[in-house]
């Protein structure tokens, strides 16, 4: 009958979703059975096991020995797909470096969140680069040789030009093919096709970015 009520505590342990105490344990067998000493007779059976019973908190459940959970430790990476916002932040801050975030804003016509900026922080495509000598000196921003290797380009003279960006259909003749420069747009006047650019160019930038998997 002992044998009985341990192989049941053994089996509710294993089955249970999280870690359980002496009284609950003991609502689920045998009324008067020392289920205290039962645990102390599991945790000596599975002393040399791979897994191990342990009492953390007055709560009792098996865990992975220490000794071989770096050896059972999975690295998951997880890719996301950037916001819209981060996509055109980056966009506008690899055709215009060093750029501030208040000239973001101003080519992007929208002010957007820190966290836009965090998220290519993150990345590490993007990072401050000293300050614009104007009143305030605001922080200038520019991207990375992290970034360069994530899109394999060799410097920003690879940046494709508007006539590559017309080829592969992400803007067309509409847009006024001088504001894009080799490495960065050349300077000219704002209009209402700015907006437009860089939403243009999202799945350039979207490509090599895989959803959730």
């Amino acid at each position: 009958m002992k044998n009985k009520e341990k192989n049941l505590i053994e089996a509710i342990l294993f089955s249970a979703k999280e870690p359980l105490d002496v009284n609950t344990i003991k609502s689920k067998v045998k009324t008067g059975t020392d289920v205290l000493k039962i645990l102390y007779e599991l945790q000596q059976d599975y002393l040399d096991r791979g897994v191990k019973l342990v009492n953390l908190a007055n709560k009792w459940s098996f865990r992975t020995s220490e000794d071989l959970s770096d050896k059972l430790k999975k690295e998951i990476i997880i890719q996301k797909k950037l916001s819209k916002a981060a996509i055109e932040t980056l966009a506008i801050i690899a055709y215009h470096q060093p750029v501030t975030r208040s000239e973001i804003e101003e080519i992007r016509g929208v002010s957007f969140s820190s966290g836009t900026l965090e998220i290519l922080f993150e990345l590490g495509w993007v990072k401050p680069n000293g300050r614009k000598e104007i009143p305030g000196k605001p922080l200038l921003y520019v991207t990375t040789e992290k970034f360069l290797n994530h899109f394999n380009i060799n410097s920003l003279e690879d940046l494709p030009n508007s006539d590559e960006l017309m080829a592969a259909g992400l803007i067309d003749s509409r847009v006024d093919s001088s504001i894009f420069g080799t490495s960065k747009f050349v300077e000219s006047e704002k209009n209402e096709n700015k907006e437009n650019i860089y939403s243009n160019i999202d799945d350039m930038i979207s490509d090599t970015l895989t959803e959730d998997k």
